[in-house]
């Protein structure tokens, strides 16, 4: 199933496809949704959906954006021309973390001047054993072909990363897809509201997600957050409080890291920061 605003294109069969509308305010379906519908003359509705393997969303105190459902695996696509985001790829990878679902980390317009300094602020996440793949979209995406095979996956990236480049590469009919797709929801133009999925092969399939600028994990717990600082989550419980917040506590074996250098001070930042803004939530 595919997302496009409140139109949702749901696919019975290869090549069979219908618009569809939910049923009611209380469902929520998202890109890879498994859906059951009712079908009849004036349309189809959305009655139900299957449980999810996984779904990859964000959420703010007062608002939830959701992304995909049922992913497997996560290709978040950085580029140092414009510069990418440490901060947004750390809370894509909590998420990824927290879904149980494989991070792939794609380095993008190696070409350019600016690759140099994204290889560099790459380096703690290969540290990491994060997988990680350097390639110029425009020239050749092959490397990326053997990743996905297998996967159920979701394409992540701040604008400007060279996803759509990326995309096309992949799918040279992914264009002619998304107008043919908007055209029969009546929903214009192609934007970066929309999801879309694509299938690779029998058991593999790609969803394009809009791109990103920010990311709140207001629906992580505190534990899922600190979980998903990989290289934290073994020293959390080696502070001398049990529930130390990583602040000021004396005794706190993560700011024990930092200042030995074991650990990336600017990874340990973008963790408290996350922390600080799910407690200051009402709910937690």
């Amino acid at each position: 199933m595919e997302a496009f605003g409140r139109h949702f294109g749901v696919e019975l069969a290869p090549g069979q496809r219908v618009e569809a509308i939910q049923r009611g305010r209380k469902l929520t379906p998202t890109c890879g949704d498994r859906v059951e519908l009712t079908l009849s003359t004036q349309g189809a509705v959305i009655e139900n959906i299957a449980p999810r393997r996984a779904l990859f969303y964000r959420a703010s105190e007062f608002r939830e954006k959701l992304i995909a459902a049922n992913v497997t695996q996560v290709v978040m696509v950085v580029a140092g021309d414009p510069p990418f985001s440490t901060e947004l790829l750390d809370r894509w990878l909590v998420v990824a973390e927290a879904n149980d679902c494989r991070a792939l980390i794609v380095h993008n317009k190696i070409d350019l001047p600016g690759a140099q300094a994204a290889h560099q602020a790459l380096a703690p996440y290969a540290a990491l054993g994060y997988p990680m793949l350097r390639l110029c979209a425009k020239q050749d995406v092959s490397a990326l072909r053997p990743h996905l095979t297998h996967q159920h996956s979701v394409l992540i990236g701040q604008s400007g990363m060279g996803k759509s480049t990326l995309l096309n590469a992949l799918l040279p009919e992914a264009a002619a897809r998304t107008a043919e797709i908007s055209s029969s929801l009546n929903a214009g133009r192609h934007t970066t509201t929309h999801s879309t999925l694509y299938w690779l092969d029998a058991e593999s399939w790609l969803i394009d997600s809009p791109g990103m600028q920010e990311f709140g994990l207001h629906h992580l717990s505190l534990g899922a957050i600190e979980a998903g600082f990989r290289e934290f989550a073994a020293l959390a419980g080696q502070c001398r409080f049990r529930d130390c917040a990583h602040e000021q506590e004396p005794g706190c074996a993560l700011r024990q890291a930092i200042s030995a250098g074991q650990a990336s001070a600017t990874r340990f930042q973008t963790m408290q920061r996350c922390l600080r803004e799910r407690r200051a939530a009402k709910e937690y």
